[in-house]
């Protein structure tokens, strides 16, 4: 069984152990902290993905912009 907590590290007790140690009793388990990284930062963390935004965005700065109604794009399908 796999299980992954998002929370605050201020959150952090002593309750949180005993859960984590009853849920898991008995087993070997392995424990990474991580930060949660915002929706801003989870696009930008890729160099591949960062250069694509920012692209983009330097396309519509520079008026390469296409517009569709909502019936023409179902038509594209």
């Amino acid at each position: 069984m796999n299980a992954e907590f998002h929370l605050n590290a201020d959150d952090l007790d002593s309750s949180f152990l005993k859960s984590i140690k009853a849920l898991f009793k008995g087993r070997k388990i392995s424990v990474v902290i991580e930060p949660d990284l915002d929706e801003t930062e989870y696009l930008l963390a890729s160099k591949a993905n960062k250069q694509m935004l920012l692209d983009s965005i330097q396309e519509i700065e520079n008026g390469k912009v296409v517009t569709r109604t909502l019936d023409e794009l179902l038509k594209l399908k």
